[in-house]
């Protein structure tokens, strides 16, 4: 059902929703995939040992490729791949971690997993990804890394992280869990720091249910990387031996065959989001109170996990940004809003002294700093689109604006309404 057979009045008080078909599905998926899994199947060499196995080789060598590395290898989820790399680089136990405050908690807990302390630095308040400045001022002589986060659609400032960390001896570790395929000044993300860690986690641009890959041009990162995946074995052609305890962290194989099919269609679905993202955002540029990511001129190809803009409630009636989100999603527009919490005052993320001394000790020293940019984006502007909505056609973009506009014409039905009302509401809608 498009907007054109909706009732004026707003699904989540009953009316008609905008939207009353499915969306593309995701994972996408077909014959390919189901004719490579049933060759793996048939072939009986279904694992990840030896590492790399045949098919995770080949495949990790096309995703380096894609994003102008010299290796990558295959790992078990894209939480481990930040724990891993991390090691890898050489970042030492109780070494100071910086991360963005406006990520998922995996940025920050893989640093706890590899005895790392993490630190939060702000976000630039257009494009969300790390505040270089604030990053800054967080560098001390215990700081031995950075973690940029290429968030949703955009990419970190690449050239500013480099030149800060040049300048203090810091190594990089690019967080690309949303950004596969996505180059910046012509040059694959994850090429640009010491490693770069990718997810394939469901809701991903790439995804196998689960796995992850770490790439790196550095053959001695690459031979660290190879002992702390593979239960402490050493790459045969290391050039020196890497004497680790090492986890078993590796990709199967049948894993690794669902994702080359699908970095064979990348390309392709770059560009449909790229032509209805590029629909959606001038239409929301026409919409008081919606505002767009600043998206920087030297990302020269975008990759989009979820279209994300900020949201303006005195625009809407005063309308906060969860209740537009569940008026959204009730017209058949799936939405999130506190997709992400700001990390400093995460209820996931609360230290064990026990268990983090060396956290809670940097926390005793120096408590966690103010984010006020990314507090306002999880907590009052931030929405969030998933990316296969935009894998359709112009006219499901238009059911998505249609949508916008019919909660800001009648925004002012629903001031007033308190948190556990509007979840009543949605839950009372979803039942039917």
């Amino acid at each position: 059902m498009s907007g054109r057979g909706s009732s004026p009045k707003l699904a989540l008080l009953g009316g008609t929703p905008v939207r009353g078909k499915a969306w593309p599905q995701w994972p996408a998926r077909d014959a390919e995939e189901e004719e490579a899994l049933i060759t793996a199947l048939r072939d009986g060499d279904w694992g990840g040992f030896p590492l790399p196995n045949e098919r995770s080789a080949t495949f990790a060598a096309a995703f380096a490729e894609r994003h102008d590395c010299k290796h990558a290898l295959c790992v078990a989820n894209g939480t481990v791949s930040l724990e891993v790399a991390l090691q890898a680089m050489g970042v030492e136990s109780g070494a100071e971690v910086i991360v963005p405050a406006y990520t998922f908690e995996a940025t920050a807990s893989a640093a706890l997993f590899a005895g790392c302390v993490p630190l939060f630095a702000d976000i630039d308040p257009d494009t969300w990804c790390i505040d270089v400045e604030s990053a800054a001022a967080l560098i001390t002589e215990r700081t031995q890394a950075i973690v940029p986060v290429h968030l949703a659609m955009t990419v970190a400032d690449l050239d500013a992280i480099g030149s800060l960390a040049g300048k203090h001896g810091l190594a990089v570790l690019e967080d690309c869990a949303h950004a596969h395929g996505a180059r910046w000044r012509d040059r694959g993300v994850g090429s640009w720091g010491d490693a770069g860690s990718f997810s394939f986690q469901s809701s991903k641009l790439m995804t196998a249910g689960e796995g992850g890959i770490v790439t790196t041009s550095d053959d001695a990162t690459l031979d660290r990387l190879h002992a702390l995946v593979n239960c402490g074995r050493q790459r045969p052609s290391a050039a020196e031996a890497v004497p680790v305890i090492g986890h078993n962290y590796r990709m199967t194989d049948l894993q690794a065959t669902i994702l080359e099919v699908q970095l064979g269609r990348l390309d392709r679905q770059h560009e449909i989001r790229a032509r209805n993202a590029g629909r959606l955002g001038a239409a929301i540029e026409d919409i008081n109170g919606l505002v767009n990511l600043r998206i920087d001129d030297r990302v020269t190809t975008q990759a989009i996990y979820q279209f994300v803009f900020r949201f303006d409630s005195e625009a809407f009636a005063g309308l906060d940004r969860d209740t537009f989100v569940a008026a959204l999603a009730a017209e058949g527009v799936p939405a999130d809003g506190r997709f992400y919490e700001s990390l400093p005052v995460s209820e996931l993320l609360r230290p064990d002294p026990a268990r983090y001394p060396a956290w809670s000790e940097a926390l005793a020293r120096r408590p966690a700093a103010d984010c006020p940019n990314a507090e306002r984006a999880a907590y009052r502007e931030s929405v969030w689109l998933p990316h296969q909505l935009l894998l359709g056609t112009e006219a499901d973009v238009d059911d998505i604006v249609e949508a916008m506009l019919k909660v800001q014409r009648s925004a002012g039905d629903l001031a007033g309404l308190q948190t556990a009302e509007v979840e009543r509401l949605r839950q009372a809608r979803s039942a039917r």
